[in-house]
């Protein structure tokens, strides 16, 4: 489907962006895996988070869902209670239900096959199937090129000292799941802190999990529990889905903005570190902790921009946000440079070609590098027709781009948003 996104004066009034999707993820996984019901306020009912519950539907586990009231209850069935599935579990579009569930499904006794869309059999899986089959895993790529499909049969784990090459949320959570079911304890260390939602959460239903620094990075350990037990889980407004909200006001001279409970975990909220380095008018309010997440609402207003040089440090914690933040790049003064974010040549797209093509379509002076890209800012961004290559944070991006540019941008496959955040043309709409 296509879609005419239309330049906006201004942005006023406030939001409340949908449930965060690496969260609501786990809520669902670990939920399924420990004994009980496990309750979840403000799911995101997004295509990949229903992807993750059709699968452990396909492994035994029952759901009340209630997508007006944004709330699921998972009905547990403790670490030994999935049942094998009787067809292959497809997980669509989701990095993040692939590999999170590999981890769980190594420590199973039955054989079970994982496959997705034609994104996710492109997407490399050996960084999973490697740390995998040094714990004993039987894991195999089906085709014998690193990707889903994927077949994984019953074995014994034990536990592993891990480092990885590079940062990565969705490995180091596949690790420690798998750890779970491992004899003795399990190690993941990355050279900087990734998102650290499984960190806080398992231990919350119950499991031993350390994370600290350490002189080889930052490492976090799990000790296999003997159970896991249900908890309420209320997850906070994704910061990936309030960033293209927080840089439409950036870049919307007059507009002043109210996002409403927005999680800021450290290891999520780089974007917001970098906008404010390129000038951002931002303040964080009412900064609040539950469950161990970090919330607050953000008020932004618009300003004037400059580029920055963003690079290692902050990549692991705003490499979503990348797109979007280019979309800031290209209405700042100055030289932007974005560095050390290989990881977006394997996402849903290759956002460095994709993002360089759909800036470059719109007049935007930019050119991709083999880790990011460099975008010289503050030359008239014009209207356009552009396609999305079905990445909803294309999509999104250039959604934002199109509100202050000088004409309408037509965005092909505009749909696509749906995976993580389906009501996002409206809630963009009720800002008019």
């Amino acid at each position: 489907m296509e879609r005419t996104i239309y330049p906006m004066s201004k942005l006023k009034g406030e939001i409340t962006v949908p449930g965060d999707k690496s969260i609501s993820h786990r809520a669902v996984m670990f939920g399924s895996i420990a004994q009980g019901d496990t309750r979840i306020s403000n799911f995101l009912f997004s295509a990949d988070c229903l992807s993750t519950i059709s699968c452990f539907e396909k492994l035994g586990i029952e759901f009340d869902t209630d997508q007006a009231g944004h709330s699921v209850v998972v009905h547990g069935k403790g670490l030994r209670g999935l049942k094998a599935p009787s067809e292959t579990l497809f997980t669509g579009n989701s990095g993040t239900t692939t590999r999170l569930i590999s981890g769980i499904l190594s420590g199973q006794d039955f054989v079970s096959r994982l496959d997705g869309d034609s994104s996710i059999r492109r997407r490399p899986m050996n960084r999973i199937i490697t740390p995998l089959s040094r714990m004993g895993a039987d894991i195999t790529s089906e085709t014998g090129n690193g990707c889903a499909p994927l077949v994984i049969s019953p074995s014994t784990l034990s536990g592993i000292d891990y480092i990885s090459p590079s940062s990565s949320a969705q490995v180091k959570s596949c690790i420690l799941l798998a750890g779970l079911y491992a004899e003795g304890k399990t190690y993941v260390t990355e050279p900087v802190l990734s998102r650290n939602h499984t960190e806080i959460m398992l231990p919350c239903f119950g499991a031993e999990i350390i994370s600290e620094k350490t002189d080889r990075g930052w490492t976090a350990a799990v000790t296999p529990p003997s159970s896991l037990t249900a908890i309420d889980v209320n997850v906070p407004g994704d910061i990936s889905s309030a960033a293209y909200f927080i840089a439409a006001a950036m870049i919307c001279p007059g507009s002043e903005l109210l996002v409403r409970n927005v999680g800021i975990n450290k290891t999520r909220s780089g974007f917001l570190e970098a906008a404010m380095m390129m000038g951002g008018n931002i303040q964080i309010l009412d900064r609040r902790t539950e469950g161990g997440e970090m919330t607050a609402d953000i008020l932004v207003r618009a300003g004037s921009l400059h580029g920055v040089t963003i690079g290692k440090e902050l990549i692991p914690s705003l490499i979503d946000e990348i797109p979007v933040l280019a979309v800031l790049a290209s209405y700042a003064e100055g030289k932007t440079v974005i560095k050390d974010a290989q990881e977006l040549r394997v996402k849903e797209s290759d956002r460095i070609e994709t993002t360089t093509a759909a800036l470059g379509a719109m007049g935007v002076n930019i050119r991709p590098t083999q880790d990011g890209m460099i975008i010289e800012g503050g030359a008239p961004v014009h209207g356009a027709a552009i396609d999305s290559c079905m990445d909803h944070r294309i999509a999104m991006s250039m959604a934002v781009c199109a509100l202050a540019a000088d004409g309408p941008v037509t965005i092909k496959d505009a749909d696509c948003v749906g995976i993580s955040y389906p009501s996002f043309y409206t809630d963009l709409q009720s800002l008019a």
